[in-house]
């Protein structure tokens, strides 16, 4: 077909369309078409579609992953005053978020029956998750701080996780039901996100703020506020939080 001086081939590819053969026939097709001299050739179709909405997705997580974490690193070590805690905050949230991955596919394809997931849904579920996940680790992680000031690290942590516990497992059941909610819907695209942030945020209530975050902030012991003058105060518990603000 000619048109406008411009010629369109059409051919159909051996393998499905969908098929990582027909992805790897595409990449030769274009390494062959764009190393003619002037011919400007593109190469389109649902197999080219689906191929560089994969890339782009992987790209968008190559670039947003590490800012949105970075970001939020320093938005914590500017709260907390701390390196070592906002460290391990982060590198929780991330443990939660690919855990909740890994289940999710395991369910996807054994207990749902998808064949696949949309390439952006592996992003928009690291977004919900990182914002609820390090939301109630701000809630707990400053209570827990100005406990410390008065009680020392061990006792500090055991406070404030007594006073923030059920408030936050409360919100965190609350908001797993809400996104469950959405798991009626027949889109596979929202099935697939409502799982994941549902799942992930019942992961990261009931067990990674509640247990692993608690557990590894007590075993750390004071240097977990490293640098700040609470890493090197011992406890006293005969001074109050107000007393030790400028801490």
């Amino acid at each position: 077909l000619v048109v406008d001086g411009r010629v369109r081939l059409d051919a159909t590819l051996d393998a499905a369309a969908d098929s990582d053969p027909a992805k790897e026939t595409l990449r030769r097709l274009r390494e062959r078409v764009h190393a003619v001299p002037g011919a400007e050739a593109l190469v389109g179709g649902y197999t080219a579609q689906r191929f560089d909405t994969q890339e782009t997705a992987a790209r968008d997580r190559t670039v947003i992953v590490p800012v949105v974490l970075g970001i939020i690193l320093l938005i914590l070590v500017a709260l907390l005053r701390s390196v070592v805690v906002p460290v391990l905050l982060v590198a929780t949230v991330a443990l939660n978020f690919l855990a909740t991955l890994g289940v999710s596919a395991l369910v996807f394809e054994h207990l749902l029956g998808f064949s696949g997931t949309d390439a952006s849904v592996p992003l928009y579920g690291f977004v919900f998750l990182v914002a609820l996940g390090v939301d109630y680790n701000i809630f707990l992680m400053s209570r827990v701080r100005e406990e410390s000031l008065a009680l020392g690290t061990r006792r500090g942590v055991l406070r404030g996780l007594i006073t923030t516990g059920g408030v936050i497992t409360s919100a965190g059941v609350v908001l797993a039901a809400t996104f469950a909610a959405l798991m009626v819907i027949p889109l596979a695209f929202l099935v697939q996100i409502a799982f994941i942030v549902a799942f992930g945020v019942l992961l990261d209530t009931l067990v990674v703020r509640s247990l692993l975050v608690p557990a590894l902030v007590i075993d750390i012991g004071p240097r977990a506020w490293w640098p700040s003058r609470l890493a090197r105060t011992p406890a006293d518990p005969g001074r109050s939080p107000q007393d030790l603000s400028t801490v």
